[in-house]
């Protein structure tokens, strides 16, 4: 049986019909108590409250602390009550959150699992790709397509088929690009997409068979990418398009996946092939190996070992991308060296085409993201020349 304490009742009623405007910590205590007495009222606006809190800390305990309490807030609303599912993930989504930038991943991921059962599945997908579980990423994708929830987009499909591909279904991975390939044809079509993502996506289509020795179906690819980059070079984008960068750097960063150590429970790894949703600990921890990277690339250089600082390189720059590969703001400026770099030393290495192609294809692509589509032909022209493409 709950005491209630008349007193405090009647202070925070008080603090409320007040004239003054109260903190949003004396909203979380008066709610706290008015809670206890007409829960109907009151558990609504002191989980919204609590979140709201948890912005004025900068102390990850204390938002852990925040974020649990307006989760058991949420959850003790009243089935029915207005608003109350997309309130409760509100809560569990901020808890979460919370609990991975502490590396609390078990509890985490049992908030994600509650989550799903609620339809909203991206966060344990999410969390099941960066411990290495992919196949259990992918049924979860599949549902998620076979409900229509959310809508087939660039996003779930480009998700979906890296979680396919990192479980080995390479053939079933492909077939979900070809469906987004598909779209983005008739999207391009009716002028409601830029050309420039068709390119990406093809490209990437590209890589994913060559990475199954369907060499036939990487160069059919990479000849419809040059044709679309053929009408970019001679007429540009029919339309403006701006806010897209997004789409190049999520596919640039999948297609490093495979240089990366595996991902484990135990050493997780970004979920690639998402959008930068990803654990805040697994994003620090991948940015965080750029100093061993880079001292790498210094080892390999005054060793003169080409071949494997040229993929030490490629490593650095998606990083680069992570990190900062979304921003327009000296876009160009600020990635050029990585990419230049890159073909400048494949250029060194004469009895490997392959590698020269990929830096060339690499750099056609961001040159792309950073709308030079002139250059950008040019480089993927001579790319597909040393693949032999006809």
């Amino acid at each position: 049986m709950v005491t209630i304490d008349h007193d405090a009742v009647l202070r925070a009623r008080v603090l409320l019909l007040g004239s003054g405007r109260p903190s949003r910590a004396e909203l979380v205590g008066a709610y706290r108590v008015l809670a206890e007495v007409s829960p109907k009222a009151y558990l609504p606006k002191l989980a919204d409250a609590l979140l709201a809190l948890r912005y004025e800390s900068r102390d990850p305990k204390v938002n852990v602390a925040l974020t649990a309490e307006a989760s058991r807030a949420a959850r003790r609303v009243e089935v029915g009550t207005p608003k109350r599912e997309e309130r409760l993930r509100r809560a569990l989504d901020a808890y979460q959150a919370s609990l991975f930038v502490l590396g609390r991943r078990a509890e985490g991921r049992a908030i994600c699992e509650e989550l799903a059962e609620a339809g909203q599945r991206e966060f344990l997908v999410r969390v099941l790709a960066e411990e290495g579980s992919f196949w259990e990423a992918a049924k979860l994708d599949e549902e998620a397509a076979r409900d229509g929830i959310p809508g087939r987009s660039f996003w779930t499909a480009v998700r979906w088929a890296a979680n396919l591909e990192g479980a080995g279904l390479h053939d079933a991975a492909s077939t979900v690009f070809r469906e987004l390939l598909e779209e983005t044809r008739r999207e391009v079509a009716e002028q409601s997409t830029a050309l420039a993502i068709l390119t990406w996506e093809l490209v990437h289509f590209s890589r994913m068979r060559e990475s199954v020795g369907d060499r036939a179906g990487a160069a059919a690819a990479r000849r419809e990418a040059q044709s679309v980059l053929e009408e970019l070079a001679t007429t540009g984008e029919p339309m403006n398009w701006s806010g897209i960068l997004e789409w190049w750097r999520t596919l640039f960063v999948l297609s490093g996946r495979a240089a990366e150590p595996a991902a484990s429970p135990e050493s997780p790894m970004p979920p690639f092939g998402t959008q930068l949703g990803w654990s805040r600990g697994v994003r620090d921890g991948f940015l965080g190996m750029l100093p061993g990277l880079e001292a790498e690339a210094a080892r390999l250089r005054e060793a003169d070992l080409l071949p494997e600082l040229a993929d030490v390189q490629r490593r650095i720059a998606i990083r680069a991308a992570v990190r900062e590969g979304d921003h327009p703001y000296l876009f160009e400026e600020k990635f050029t060296p990585y990419f230049d770099g890159g073909v400048t030393l494949a250029r060194r290495l004469p009895d490997n085409p392959a590698r020269l192609a990929r830096a060339l294809i690499d750099r056609s692509m961001f040159l792309v993201a950073a709308r030079s589509f002139e250059l950008a032909h040019a480089d993927f022209a001579e790319a597909a020349a040393l693949l032999h493409d006809r």
